[in-house]
C-alpha cells in the first residue's frame, strides 16, 4: 500500500481553488464489490480522530488496544491509502487526485498513551498521523501527558504536530481577547520548543464560530478541524473541517469501516453560516446539494437532541431541516447521510454550539 510523507500545505484554499474541477480518472477497486459508479472518491478523504489509548477509565475518549489494532488491520487489508493530513489538504487545494478511500489519522491532546501505545503501532504499520497539542498540559508536566522531548522525538520522526490552543480552551465560551491570547501563547510555546509553529489547528471540543475561525486564520494557520462527522472535499470550509471521532463506544469495526468508506455529500449555501447559535433557536438549518448527486429522496438527517429530523426539499437541490425543539446548551450535532447504489454512504455533518 502506498503511503505519503508529511509536508506542510503552503496555500490556503481560496474561492478560485474551491471552484477547480478535479478530473477523476481513477480506477476503482473494492474487496466488497462496489461499483465504479459509486466509488468515485478521488476528490475527497476521510479523517479520523483519536484521543487516548488503553485508558479505560476515560471511555468517552479512549480506544482499546484491541480496537485500535483492528482499525490498523482494516487499513492494511481494505484497499485504503493512508496519507499525512497536510498532504491530503495540499492535494485538495491544488486540485490533484487522491486515491479512492484516502484516509488521514489525527490524535488530540498529546496524552502519554499516544507515545506508549499508539505511536509504536502506527510506526510499525508505516502510517503517518497528526498530533494536536495543547501546550499548557505539556508545560505543566501533568500526569498522563507527553513531554516536550517526546513530542520533539515524534516531530523528528515525521509526525505532523498541530496546535490545540494553550489551555484546551472552550473557545466558544470565551471572548475575542482571551481566544487570541490562547492562540498567541500556544504559538509562542511551539516556537520555543520546536522552532516553528504548526500550520494546522484543531478546535478543542470542536467548538467554533465564524469569529473564532477568523482568529485562527489570522494566527497563521492554514486549516482547522472540528469534531463533526463528514468527509473532506473541495467544497468544504478549510477552517471547519470534519473528522470522524473514535472511542470505545463508536470504535467497532463495522462503524470504522462504514466511515472509512464514506463519500462526501458536497453542499454549499449552508445555513446558519455560523456554528455558534446566539439567537433564533432552533435555527433555520439548510444546505444546497451540488449538481450530480442523485437519489436525494433517500437522504436522512438526524439531530443529536431529537433523532430523525423533518426535512423539506425546495427545488431539486435545496434541503431545509425543521427542528421541533431548540438546540440544548452546549454542543449539538446534525448528521445527514445518503446511501448510494454502490453500497457506500454520502455523509455531511455539522456541529452547533449554544452558549450557557
Amino acid at each position: 500500500m502506498p503511503h505519503g510523507t508529511a509536508r506542510n500545505p503552503r496555500r490556503r484554499w481560496t474561492k478560485n481553488s474551491k471552484t477547480r474541477i478535479i478530473a477523476v480518472l481513477f480506477a476503482v477497486y473494492s474487496v466488497f464489490g462496489w461499483t465504479a459508479a459509486g466509488a468515485r472518491a478521488a476528490e475527497s478523504a476521510v479523517v479520523f480522530m483519536y484521543h487516548r489509548f488503553a485508558e479505560p477509565a476515560y471511555p468517552a475518549t479512549n480506544i482499546s488496544v484491541e480496537q485500535f489494532e483492528v482499525h490498523l488491520g482494516e487499513l492494511g487489508r481494505g484497499g485504503y491509502t493512508v496519507l499525512a493530513v497536510p498532504e491530503i489538504l495540499d492535494a485538495i487545494d491544488r486540485g490533484t487526485e487522491l486515491p479512492d478511500r484516502t484516509v488521514g489519522l489525527t490524535i488530540d491532546d498529546a496524552y502519554l498513551s499516544v507515545y506508549t501505545e499508539a505511536w509504536p503501532r502506527l510506526r510499525e504499520a508505516g502510517y503517518p498521523f497528526t498530533l494536536f497539542v495543547a501546550t499548557n498540559g505539556v508545560d505543566g508536566g501533568y500526569a498522563g501527558q507527553m513531554t516536550w522531548d517526546q513530542i520533539r522525538e515524534m516531530a523528528a520522526a515525521g509526525v505532523t504536530i498541530g496546535a490545540h490552543t494553550a489551555s484546551h480552551l472552550h473557545m466558544a465560551r470565551n471572548d475575542r481577547v482571551r481566544n487570541a491570547e490562547a492562540l498567541a501563547l500556544s504559538n509562542a510555546r511551539f516556537e520555543a520548543e520546536l522552532g516553528q509553529q504548526p500550520t494546522i489547528f484543531a478546535y478543542p471540543y470542536g467548538e467554533a464560530s465564524l469569529e473564532i475561525q477568523g482568529l485562527v486564520r489570522d494566527a497563521g494557520y492554514v486549516a482547522a478541524f472540528g469534531q463533526h462527522s463528514g468527509v473532506l472535499n473541495r467544497l468544504g470550509d478549510i477552517f471547519y473541517l470534519p473528522r470522524f471521532a473514535l472511542n470505545e463506544k463508536y470504535g467497532e469495526l463495522a462503524r470504522f469501516r462504514l466511515a472509512a468508506n464514506a463519500l462526501p455529500l458536497p453542499v454549499n449555501d449552508i445555513t446558519p453560516a455560523d456554528p455558534l447559535v446566539a439567537q433564533d433557536n432552533p435555527p433555520a438549518i439548510g444546505f444546497s446539494v451540488t449538481a450530480g448527486v442523485t437519489g436525494l429522496d433517500r437522504l436522512a438527517c438526524y439531530a443529536s437532541h431529537e433523532g430523525k429530523a423533518k426535512m423539506e426539499r425546495l427545488g431539486d437541490t435545496r434541503v431545509e431541516i425543521r427542528l421541533k425543539t431548540p438546540l440544548p446548551e452546549g454542543r449539538s450535532r446534525l448528521n445527514c447521510t445518503l446511501p448510494t447504489n454502490s453500497g457506500r454512504w454520502r455523509w455531511f455533518g455539522r456541529q452547533f454550539y449554544v452558549a450557557p
